[in-house]
């Protein structure tokens, strides 16, 4: 009886360590992707931000090389896009997060939840690093239109050699893009060329017609 007693006992502590351990699996796969979804967010966050500034000082360049043909003038107006746009992302996104900080915070006290106060704040985004992660995600995109226009002295060149690597660019970014939204990569990244394309083709556009029509000094 004693012997069969034993056994019992030992399969019974048995099953539980196997529980135990199940449920340190199931908790550990649970962490690994909520970690690899927050990952995916933030790169995402990163790229869209990348290509809000290849975008905009491209299509600023384009525009003041529509009635400056000199490399100095695009240049010099490509790094204060870069400068401009890198800090209006960063003020952006620290409020933005800031914000969600601040409603999140209240939600906590509402909820008199104290002692779940500092997992969920642990949790929360901090707000200089998302705004340092904005511009540093705009300034990258924004270099590669000066990068194509800081070696090329001729005005018709220098233009087309924008456009180029642009256009690689924001194939490059929508791919990107759609690849962690899970979207059509060929669609969506024909979508972000042509939309670039308008941008450039419409800023270059309409700054050459004010310059033509003399509303431009």
């Amino acid at each position: 009886m004693a012997s069969i007693t034993n056994i019992q006992e030992l399969s019974k502590n048995h099953d539980i360590e196997k529980e135990s351990n199940n449920m340190e699996v199931e908790q550990n796969l649970d962490v690994e992707i909520v970690d690899y979804s927050n990952r995916a967010q933030w790169l995402r966050a990163a790229v869209l931000g990348a290509n809000d500034g290849l975008l905009s000082t491209s299509s600023l360049m384009m525009g003041i090389g529509a009635i400056h043909q000199d490399s100095k003038s695009m240049i010099l107006t490509g790094i204060a896009g870069l400068v401009a746009g890198a800090c209006s992302m960063a003020i952006g996104e620290f409020v933005s997060v800031y914000s969600q900080y601040d409603i999140e915070m209240s939600q906590i006290k509402r909820e008199n939840a104290i002692e779940l106060f500092e997992e969920k704040k642990k949790k929360l985004p901090s707000p200089l690093q998302a705004a340092g992660a904005s511009a540093f995600a705009f300034a990258i995109g924004a270099i590669v239109p000066l990068l194509g226009a800081a070696f090329v002295k001729d005005y018709h060149v220098r233009l087309g050699v924008v456009v180029g690597v642009v256009s690689l660019a924001l194939l490059g970014f929508g791919w990107l893009s759609a690849y962690l939204g899970k979207a059509p990569l060929v669609k969506s990244s024909l979508r972000v060329l042509i939309g670039g394309w308008l941008a450039m083709g419409i800023t270059f556009g309409f700054t050459k017609l004010v310059g033509v029509t003399g509303l431009y000094g």
